[in-house]
């Protein structure tokens, strides 16, 4: 996955679901957490295309499937997980491919510009005017903001731009800001958060490996908070 595909991963299997159930609708924070998840777990695009087919083939077979849609990514798990275990089988032993030639930039220096900008101005907003914001966010927030100011000097400089370190780079200001939320966030907070993860994954929980199943736990929650302090994501797997 390089170039366009790699850096819409969230975009494709948005679009390829809802073509597949035939219906152009929002996908919900549960479903926006199960794709997280296979993102951070490295499940390649095409084990998770290929999955999608296998669980809408499955669920077209069973009786629930008479005259209901297939409602949620949830179904789609494991055999996604599958799909990407026969990826990685068929991959053992193969000799590495050579490295392709370079490509044009994914993004251009424009585009990324305007995505720092929009991020700090949230970050700065959050921090300066928030009324809910738990005491000591402040402060961390706006030094994470004038991290990725600073980021917005590597956009200015000659050559072709390094899109997978600039990418480790607001991934560690991502991991810095989900620590904060987590250890600063109001207790109700959190249960209110938890009793809606509850009853999103009641249906589907049997369904999902325990490590599988932390993993999404783990990124709903982390939307969730990010939602209700109005803060961005600055990947940019979320650029698109």
């Amino acid at each position: 996955m390089d170039g366009w595909n790699y850096f819409n991963y969230f975009t494709e299997i948005e679009e390829y679901f809802w073509k597949k159930r035939g219906a152009h609708l929002l996908v919900s924070p549960l479903d926006w957490a199960i794709m997280e998840a296979w993102q951070r777990a490295g499940v390649p695009l095409e084990a998770v295309l290929k999955g999608i087919d296998r669980a809408f083939e499955s669920y077209g077979r069973s009786r629930r499937g008479v005259g209901k849609p297939l409602k949620s990514l949830a179904y789609c798990t494991d055999a996604v997980l599958e799909a990407a275990e026969e990826q990685l089988e068929a991959a053992a032993g193969k000799a590495p491919t050579s490295k392709k030639a370079p490509q044009k930039e994914t993004f251009s220096r424009d585009e990324l510009k305007k995505y720092f900008q929009r991020n700090v101005a949230k970050l700065k907003q959050t921090g300066e005017t928030r009324q809910n914001l738990p005491v000591g966010l402040a402060a961390p927030l706006a030094e994470i903001a004038r991290s990725l100011e600073a980021l917005t000097t590597l956009l200015d400089t000659p050559g072709t731009l390094d899109l997978e370190d600039l990418e480790r780079r607001l991934t560690v200001l991502d991991e810095k800001t989900q620590a904060l939320l987590t250890s600063h966030a109001p207790e109700e907070l959190m249960l209110k958060v938890r009793r809606e993860l509850d009853g999103q994954l009641a249906t589907y929980r049997r369904k999902m490996k325990a490590e599988q199943l932390a993993l999404v736990e783990k990124q709903y929650l982390q939307k969730r908070l990010l939602e209700e302090f109005g803060l961005p994501r600055l990947s940019l797997f979320y650029l698109s």
